[in-house]
């Protein structure tokens, strides 16, 4: 069964973007692309998101002598909800790319993001994964066929790249070819750039091997960072390829915190939703500069 076959059947109801006609923000690499077809066979499947919650804000009630005060406590995701409804219509669909190392603050993100835009969310190593039979079964053939397990990746983001409304947490093999770079322009792509020593830390304590990458979790932090390092070094220039960054160091800064672990996800998308606002704004703006008068 082809990748595409497998996809689609997981998505009956997703809205389909013809990639001539679909929106998009200029491309900087070839979007010729090999049409070759995935060797797995293993279905995909992805529950939609849950319904949008109202927005509600919670009142007490504080008794004095001389009179009564209502306190209002504000739902810090209130924010979030309403910067998500207004970029949404400019948005139209178009589906987001996040880039940069695989850790879990880039997937926590992700899956806010996708439930506050009513998107769809997949991570693209996931899919990779399940397609070959589960997280194993993926490493074994990056060992012993790297050439097929970049074929594979480049087979799920080009199906991907095809779809509206998603959000997608890309792997590094994301970045690693100008025709995978090519397909993240279909989208709009963020780099979420996190400190690699937090990184270090959550494929420490994780336990676990990441798919996409060279990264050996030998159970030494030091060992996982260096490793890290020398891979950053290496995907950065196509990280920096993104329609935007977003630095948690940054995030922290502005927000005045000395310890960047109190950045929350809620931060984080906050920035990211500006982001794509500023992104969509741009590209409205040039739309109407290049109308005819």
């Amino acid at each position: 069964m082809e990748m595409a076959t497998i996809l689609h059947s997981s998505l009956p109801s997703l809205p389909f973007h013809n990639p001539v006609l679909h929106p998009k923000f200029p491309h900087s690499f070839s979007t010729k692309i090999d049409r070759r077809t995935s060797l797995f066979s293993q279905s995909l499947t992805i529950s939609r998101p849950p319904p949008r919650k109202s927005l509600s804000t919670n009142c007490s009630v504080s008794d004095d002598t001389a009179f009564t005060t209502k306190v209002a406590t504000v739902d810090p995701s209130i924010a979030l909800k309403k910067k998500a409804m207004d970029i949404s219509a400019d948005l139209r669909g178009t589906s987001i790319f996040l880039v940069g190392m695989n850790n879990s603050i880039k997937s926590s993100l992700g899956k806010l993001l996708a439930d506050l835009l009513r998107y769809y969310y997949f991570d693209s190593d996931a899919l990779v994964s399940e397609a070959a039979g589960g997280e194993s079964a993926a490493i074994s053939l990056k060992e012993s066929d790297e050439k097929g397990f970049r074929g594979s990746e480049t087979e799920v983001l080009k199906q991907l790249s095809s779809m509206g409304r998603l959000v997608v947490c890309a792997g590094d093999g994301a970045v690693q070819s100008s025709t995978n770079l090519a397909l993240l322009r279909y989208g709009i792509s963020i780099w979420v750039d996190v400190p690699l020593d937090m990184v270090a830390k959550g494929i420490i304590e994780k336990k676990s091997q990441l798919l996409s990458s060279e990264i050996v979790n030998s159970g030494s932090y030091s060992e996982v960072l260096s490793q890290l390092t020398a891979l950053y070094e290496d995907m950065r220039s196509g990280y920096a390829t993104a329609d935007a960054t977003v630095s948690i160091q940054k995030v922290a800064y502005q927000l005045g915190y000395e310890d960047m672990d109190v950045v929350s996800k809620e931060d984080i998308t906050m920035e990211v939703l500006k982001e794509i606002e500023r992104l969509t704004r741009v590209k409205k703006m040039m739309e109407e500069a290049a109308r005819p008068f």
